[in-house]
């Protein structure tokens, strides 16, 4: 693609920058901002091969039911309906065989479940709070977070239409209290207006740099549907591993 096309899709909130008043501060919207070369070797982390496998492994509701913390591991968690399933689908699109079930019933999943990338990282795709989330949901999480001390960083994901809602600030203070690095990720960009998008980003820009300790300070915009900002986050999750230990800069 060409260039200004590229960044729209890989840097979908640089080209939401360019709705802001100039003179705007938008060193936050480009911290993490790696460079061509960096995304690609990122790719490859994500897409299968005869000696590097992508698997579903199990399921667990106890962290004693858990795979063995051999591999650095990452965890995707938020509201129900959030789309944090089809984000992980997203995520494995290079490797279509990797089984990630999607449901248009919000609360679909009810078990920690884990998907090993190779022998380079594990992801977990956790189970989702607020409506329908599992009973046992806090002492499985909380169990989770405390106890897997090869997890890397948690990716709280958030809806880019509605924005923070009450059970994602619960989530935060549970992941502030707790220590966890993590980031969070803004689902379902294509359903918003770019009003309603920018004035969420801001927003919730804003609560993370005066309210909050150890989530990264940019955000991550996605689609899952027009795969915006899934290059970008497939290249984090590959740093964050340690799989990408230097990002040349765009």
């Amino acid at each position: 693609l060409e260039r200004s096309r590229r960044t729209g899709i890989v840097f979908p909130l640089e080209k939401l920058a360019r709705s802001l008043a100039p003179g705007a501060d938008t060193a936050r919207f480009r911290l993490f901002q790696p460079g061509l070369a960096a995304l690609q070797r990122a790719e490859t982390l994500f897409r299968s091969g005869r000696d590097h496998a992508i698997d579903y492994v199990s399921s667990a509701v106890r962290t004693d039911h858990t795979p063995p913390p051999a591999l650095p591991e990452v965890c995707f968690i938020g509201r129900s309906n959030v789309g944090k399933s089809s984000l992980i689908r997203a995520l494995f699109s290079l490797s279509p065989e990797v089984e990630v079930r999607v449901s248009k019933t919000p609360g679909h999943t009810k078990k920690m479940n884990f998907f090993k990338v190779g022998k380079k990282f594990t992801l977990v795709d956790m189970p989702g709070y607020g409506y329908r989330a599992p009973q046992d949901f806090v002492e499985m999480v909380e169990a989770y977070l405390q106890e897997r001390h090869n997890l890397k960083r948690t990716f709280l994901l958030v809806d880019g239409v509605v924005g923070l809602q009450k059970t994602d600030h619960i989530a935060v203070d549970m992941l502030e209290e707790f220590g966890i690095p993590y980031v969070m990720v803004l689902t379902k960009i294509d359903r918003a207006s770019r009003g309603v998008l920018l004035k969420n980003v801001l927003e919730i820009q804003e609560f993370v740099n005066e309210k909050t300790q150890g989530c990264f300070p940019q955000l991550f915009l996605v689609s899952s549907l027009e795969f915006s900002g899934v290059h970008l986050l497939r290249c984090f999750v590959a740093h964050v591993t340690g799989n990408l230990p230097t990002v040349d800069a765009n």
